[in-house]
């Protein structure tokens, strides 16, 4: 509770000083969730899926917009046990409050979780909804104009998951940035640093994440997507290493499906494919 605790603190810190910075570049700050963007006046549609690399550009202030996992399966693999997971509609709302800053309500509505021990061979499986992500993205750099954008991305994940009896408070901290090249390329980093659960035990870990993404459009309305990150678990000394791949399909305006994997090149990291969609109000 106490790693909680500092994680908030920061976090609260880096906001006021964000919103500081933000109101000496921008005094007109007009919109806002009572004073929508109007439609024609709205930025094209950003979304933080279906790569792990975080947009830095918020939703317009007094709009929504829902991503979704429609359906996610996940192998996860350590010395003691093997788990895999099916999730239906891990969804992420997200609320534009002002023209710089959103709010983002994480939710998994359901889940069956399968687990096995490798010793012993003995199996469980557990079913219900999942846990409670409260995200806070708040644009630094870019959000309007230029090639280069910023925003900082901190988030708080509340245990009440019904299928998985063991989650934990966690918390952390996304930087996530975006740079435009020439030829409609567009390139994406992240740093991340977060306080989660032990795998197999109640004990928590502090862990550090990088990843850089790099998308093109493949033909109109559809992007290609390929992207490489890493995890270091700072108590296991242990890097995990990434490759994923998706496409993203713009069916119309303000509504895309997707659809990729996130696979794991080590024997424990894990492997994650998906389906999703994301639509905005």
């Amino acid at each position: 509770m106490n790693n909680a605790y500092h994680y908030c603190t920061a976090v609260l810190l880096l906001l006021w000083a964000s919103s500081v910075c933000n109101g000496q570049e921008k005094k007109d700050d007009q919109f806002s969730i009572f004073n929508p963007v109007p439609k024609e006046l709205m930025r094209d549609m950003e979304t933080d899926r279906p790569d792990v690399t975080e947009s830095p550009i918020t939703v317009d202030a007094g709009h929504f917009q829902l991503e979704t996992d429609l359906v996610k399966w996940v192998k996860e693999q350590s010395e003691e046990k093997q788990a895999h997971t099916l999730l239906i509609n891990q969804m992420n709302l997200k609320i534009g409050i002002t023209e710089n800053t959103a709010i983002q309500l994480g939710y998994q509505t359901y889940g069956i979780e399968k687990k096995k021990e490798i010793g012993s061979g003995i199996k469980e499986m557990s079913q219900g909804h999942g846990d409670l992500t409260f995200r806070i993205k708040q644009n630094l750099i870019g959000n309007d104009k230029g090639n280069f954008a910023l925003a900082i991305l901190p988030y708080l994940k509340f245990p009440i998951s019904k299928y998985e009896d063991d989650s934990r408070l966690e918390a952390g901290i996304i930087v996530p940035m975006s740079y435009k090249l020439p030829g409609d390329w567009k390139l994406g980093f992240q740093l991340e640093l977060d306080r989660l659960k032990d795998q197999d035990q109640q004990a928590m870990h502090t862990e550090f994440l990088q990843t850089i993404t790099l998308s093109h459009s493949i033909i109109k309305n559809i992007d290609g997507i390929a992207e490489t990150y890493y995890t270091y678990d700072f108590k296991a000394h242990q890097f995990s290493n990434f490759i994923n791949a998706a496409i993203q399909i713009e069916v119309v305006k303000d509504f895309k499906l997707d659809a990729g994997l996130n696979y794991g090149l080590q024997h424990t990291a894990d492997k994650h494919y998906f389906l999703g969609a994301s639509y905005r109000l």
